[in-house]
């Protein structure tokens, strides 16, 4: 049973990063609509009896091609959760009683402590982030005079350097330590975020693409580390922190634009700026099991006489 739960475990967080990469491409594509727009337009203009296979309103195609990617992925979790549920009733997955019984889990209060700093470090992240991903493209139009379409094209960028972010994480976590991975991804990300709100028009754009590709890379990191708090409740711990990041970033998108409302953008940029300092309490996570810390030296062998 070691044995197949060690070779499901790496196949269920490749699931869940695919999972998360998808969620960074939909985001992606989201900027790439204007420029979708206007290509189809000009197309439909020029070409009016291929109506039939790009319509002549530009948002009927976007949608359908949106409707076909979303059965696409539907097709694809059906037949996961069919692979999932085989595994399960060949006894190849180990229910979770059983295995906290047989895994050297961490002391009760240990979990609590890591949970606790887990989510203040969520909180941090995913707030700054939803506040870039909603409002940078208004940020640019309003300080800068960006036009649409280059503000969204920033955007794109943003979001592209946040998936190249968490697959590098994901690579750093294993061969370093996670623990080392969330310290660097949200504290190292404070000093950029302090600058921007300062900085200039190109400055903006170079910040928002280092902030985006080092905040990202704790995603991953931070989803093993609490997994490997609770090893035999990785389903609840994955469920509940995807549903977290994505309540905290519905929250903070209303929050940041009630306060953009009252006072400015400028202001609402200069207090978020503020969050990557709570990154800080990463100082206090246990080490985790790939931590350098963690691992035993090599036994030096006997010496023998001659």
């Amino acid at each position: 049973w070691k044995r197949a739960l060690l070779l499901l475990i790496p196949f269920v967080m490749a699931l869940v990063l695919l999972f998360t990469l998808g969620g960074f491409a939909g985001a992606l594509g989201q900027p790439m609509v204007q420029l979708t727009h206007d290509i189809l337009s000009r197309f439909s203009s020029a070409y009016p009896n291929f109506t039939f296979i790009i319509p002549a309103e530009p948002e009927v195609g976007i949608t359908n091609f949106t409707l076909l990617f979303a059965a696409a992925a539907l097709v694809l979790l059906i037949r996961v959760g069919r692979w999932y549920r085989a595994r399960l009733a060949a006894g190849l997955a180990l229910p979770a009683s059983k295995y906290r019984a047989r895994s050297g889990a961490p002391r009760r209060h240990l979990i609590a402590l890591t949970l606790t700093l887990l989510l203040i470090l969520m909180f941090s992240k995913d707030f700054y982030r939803s506040n870039l991903q909603n409002y940078l493209t208004f940020y640019l139009i309003d300080k800068f005079a960006f036009s649409l379409r280059d503000s969204q094209l920033v955007l794109g960028g943003y979001m592209l350097a946040s998936a190249l972010g968490l697959i590098l994480g994901g690579v750093l976590g294993d061969r370093h330590g996670r623990r080392l991975v969330i310290r660097i991804s949200i504290l190292g990300a404070a000093p950029f975020a302090l600058m921007l709100p300062f900085a200039g028009a190109a400055q903006v754009v170079i910040l928002a693409l280092i902030i985006g590709f080092i905040m990202s890379s704790s995603m991953s990191a931070i989803l093993v580390y609490a997994t490997e708090m609770l090893p035999g409740s990785i389903g609840m711990i994955s469920g509940a922190f995807f549903g977290l990041s994505f309540g905290l970033g519905g929250i903070a998108s209303a929050a940041c634009g009630a306060l953009a409302d009252a006072f400015s953008l400028e202001t609402v940029f200069m207090l978020t700026a503020l969050l990557p300092l709570l990154g800080a309490v990463a100082l206090w996570l246990p080490p985790d099991h790939n931590s350098d810390k963690d691992q035993a030296p090599a036994a030096t062998p006997p010496r023998q006489d001659c």
